[in-house]
């Protein structure tokens, strides 16, 4: 049986994370991979080993842990819930990690628009123990990812990256393609 890898595209807010949750809940032997609670955990328990600045290396050592002991002990299906709006770091992904020969791979755009996006921060009650010396607001995460859209390898992704592609305009759709997702699963299975 191929497992699955679900990975998630999106700016701050869009929903992945609730999507990603949902879908664990209802998809057998799942786990999700969120580095937004690695990032709290070092923040957490391991600040003064963390640089401010650049790469947030550790953070990537221990969710690089997490899915390869995921893979290598377990049949656990993988829910890859970070933004993912680069190509060149979901072909990473697909390419490295998570080789089509092996996983049936899907990607699941949140494609939600940004006035949106910018509502549901104002509500917010997400703690923001995730975040290191550069930003101190979700508003201005979504700012930078703005800016980062312009960014020749910041880009939504294709059909040709992965075998599925599933679109969520709207957070009515989100049931939809987790029933989609499921589907997959149990023909995997078959």
């Amino acid at each position: 049986m191929k497992r699955l890898v679900v990975i998630t595209v999106g700016k701050t807010h869009s929903g992945k994370t609730t999507f990603a949750r949902n879908l664990e809940k209802e998809l057998d032997h799942s786990i999700v991979m969120d580095q937004d609670i690695h990032a709290a955990f070092i923040n957490t328990y391991y600040r003064k080993l963390q640089s401010q600045n650049g790469p947030n290396t550790l953070k990537h050592a221990i969710s690089k842990l997490i899915v390869q002991y995921t893979i290598e002990q377990t049949n656990h299906h993988l829910i890859i819930c970070n933004s993912n709006r680069s190509r060149k770091g979901r072909a990473y992904l697909l390419e490295e990690l998570f080789p089509q020969r092996n996983f049936t791979r899907i990607l699941v755009h949140f494609d939600i628009p940004d006035d949106i996006l910018e509502d549901r921060i104002a509500v917010s009650q997400r703690s923001k123990d995730i975040f290191r010396g550069n930003y101190s607001s979700f508003m201005e995460v979504l700012q930078k990812q703005r800016e980062d859209s312009l960014k020749e390898d910041i880009v939504n992704p294709t059909k040709n990256e992965a075998g599925f592609l599933y679109v969520i305009k709207d957070s009515k759709d989100t049931q939809t393609v987790i029933q989609e997702i499921l589907y997959l699963a149990k023909s995997e299975r078959e």
